[in-house]
């Protein structure tokens, strides 16, 4: 089973709620698409590093002598990232998706594909738990591409995906192929507002979801009442816990130190195998 773990914001424990679900299950993939800042590994002292590889991106190379400036390649892109001048043909590598929409439309055949590195795809080992990650270079604008990258590395009967937060493209690409999705959410109008809005986002990709409501008896009750109208199952509550956040703040797997929560995520775990069969 191809399990994410995602909310619609950041900070509402997707990382502690991955961890802990790893380290219950014991043999997973855990895979860190949060690119831009990964740490899921970090929580892992145990950790040996494997094997990485950089990741590249294709670009458009021109060649300036052969082209003749009819602009048909700028004309083509819809991301800008090529500006026709009377002398020469500008690329902003940052605006370049990838597609190589260009090197087909160009007339003239002077445009060939070139590459650029974006960032790194590492894997680890921890005890039995195998740990992909990607590693996005600073600047880079662009996280789908090596989110997709990483994604090609795992393979294995229980995959958990740790999510990047919000709903934009990265999460869209990350949660893509899932069987389930658990969303982490927190009893605050901030929760709610953006735990509306990713639900509405796995809506539209056809993926079942289900709550896990971090930070429990801190806000309201807005949440419970949403989850309801929506059919949306809570699967678990994790309490606001001094305890917990200590734990959280040096870097350590929660349900590690606190054993008695191993149960609690491997029958989260089973809860949702029942719910995709």
């Amino acid at each position: 089973m191809i399990l994410s773990i995602a909310s619609g914001k950041g900070g509402t424990g997707k990382t502690l709620v991955a961890t802990s679900l790893a380290h219950s299950l014991g043999k997973a993939v855990l895979a860190d698409c949060d690119v831009e800042e990964p740490n899921s590994y970090l929580f892992f002292p145990e950790l040996v590093e494997g094997e990485s590889r950089t990741v590249y991106m294709t670009i458009p190379q021109v060649d300036q002598e052969r082209c003749t400036r009819c602009g048909v390649c700028s004309d083509f892109c819809a991301f800008h990232a090529l500006a026709v001048l009377p002398q020469e043909v500008l690329l902003f590598p940052e605006l370049c998706h990838g597609c190589g929409g260009c090197i087909i439309a160009c007339p003239e055949k002077a445009i060939s594909a070139g590459s650029r590195p974006i960032g790194t795809v590492k894997k680890a080992k921890a005890g039995e738990v195998d740990l992909v990650w990607g590693e996005l270079n600073l600047g880079e604008p662009m996280s789908t591409p090596l989110i997709k990258e990483v994604k090609e590395e795992v393979s294995g009967s229980t995959i958990l995906i740790d999510c990047p937060p919000g709903t934009a493209c990265p999460v869209i690409e990350a949660v893509r192929g899932s069987d389930f999705c658990l969303l982490v959410t927190e009893p605050t109008p901030f929760g709610l507002h953006d735990l509306d809005l990713a639900v509405s986002v796995l809506d539209r990709l056809e993926i079942p979801s289900g709550v896990v409501v971090n930070k429990s008896g801190s806000g309201d009750d807005a949440i419970y009442g949403y989850c309801r109208d929506k059919g949306l199952p809570i699967l678990l509550e994790i309490p606001m816990s001094r305890g917990i956040a200590e734990i959280y703040s040096r870097g350590q797997i929660f349900a590690r130190e606190m054993p008695e929560w191993q149960d609690c995520f491997r029958e989260l775990f089973e809860k949702i195998g029942e719910m995709v069969r």
